[in-house]
């Protein structure tokens, strides 16, 4: 009997150590379709393709694609797999809310060069900031942020770390966690992963340092991310705020609630035209 508790634990120990030293591998999943499948044009809309350089000289692939009577922009963080040529579907809906949109590739995503990291990921986020402000010549208060999955926790990142007076015109986080720590200890109970995780991404930190209004969309049935995962993160933040709750899979969602997730996103857009109306 000692010896088979003796074996389980080694067993335990090693499975714990590789799920410290390989999180970055379960985080980051850009290896899952590195080539474009399709471009814009192949949904039927105007795209440009974008070079954005970082504060660290990384090189970033993105993709502007603006709307034909924009009524403001929206910057575009997706989720931890794939690449921005999987995000057509999502992105021709912002468009016809009339919304101009920029997606971008996190580093060592798609052909952008450089391997991903929560720091790495915030210079991304800021360097993608910059090129809508000064060569889109946006303002500050026609962008909405927009996040899904770990691209909400990066949108929040950017939205928190804004200076007091710029804020975004508003933020969206679709499928967010409160934290990787909590998040990987409700996936993996049996393991520590509290006192493991050197990944943070701390969304329920972010958001109560949140000025702009902020909507929280999730899924009942996603099986990814629970929806309590979510309400923590709209309880933590400041008002104003709103949540749109769809139904779907964690990545059909937004297709699986249509047309009740566009309309949801354009109430909430249109109640920030009516508060910025004289």
């Amino acid at each position: 009997m000692l010896r088979i508790l003796v074996s389980l634990a080694a067993i335990y120990a090693i499975v714990v150590a590789l799920a410290w030293f390989f999180q970055d591998r379960l985080l980051y999943l850009p290896h899952m379709g590195r080539e474009h499948v399709a471009t814009p044009a192949d949904r039927g809309m105007k795209w440009e393709s974008v070079e954005l350089e970082t504060e660290d000289g990384v090189t970033l692939d993105a993709w502007w694609i603006p709307a034909e009577n924009p009524g403001g922009s929206l910057l575009f963080f997706h989720g931890n797999a794939g690449n921005i040529s999987h995000r057509l579907d999502s992105i021709r809906q912002f468009n016809r809310l009339g919304l101009s949109v920029l997606i971008v590739d996190y580093r060592g995503y798609g052909r952008s060069e450089g391997s991903p990291s929560e720091v790495g990921t915030a210079r991304d986020a800021r360097a993608s900031w910059r090129w809508l402000l000064e060569e889109a010549e946006a303002s500050p208060d026609e962008v909405v942020l927009f996040g899904r999955s770990l691209g909400a926790a990066v949108a929040a990142e950017l939205a928190a770390g804004l200076a007091p007076d710029v804020s975004p015109a508003a933020v969206i986080l679709e499928s967010p966690f409160r934290s990787v720590p909590s998040l990987g200890q409700s996936l993996y109970p049996f393991l520590p992963v509290r006192w493991l995780a050197n990944l943070y991404y701390d969304t329920e930190t972010y958001v109560t340092r949140l000025t702009a209004p902020l909507l929280v969309i999730h899924s009942r049935e996603d099986e990814i991310i629970p929806f309590s995962q979510g309400e923590a993160v709209f309880e933590a933040a400041n008002q104003p705020k709103e949540m749109l709750v769809i139904r779907g899979g964690h990545n059909t969602g937004f297709l699986d609630s249509e047309p009740e997730y566009s309309d949801g996103i354009e109430a909430f857009l249109e109640a920030l035209a009516d508060l910025h109306r004289p």
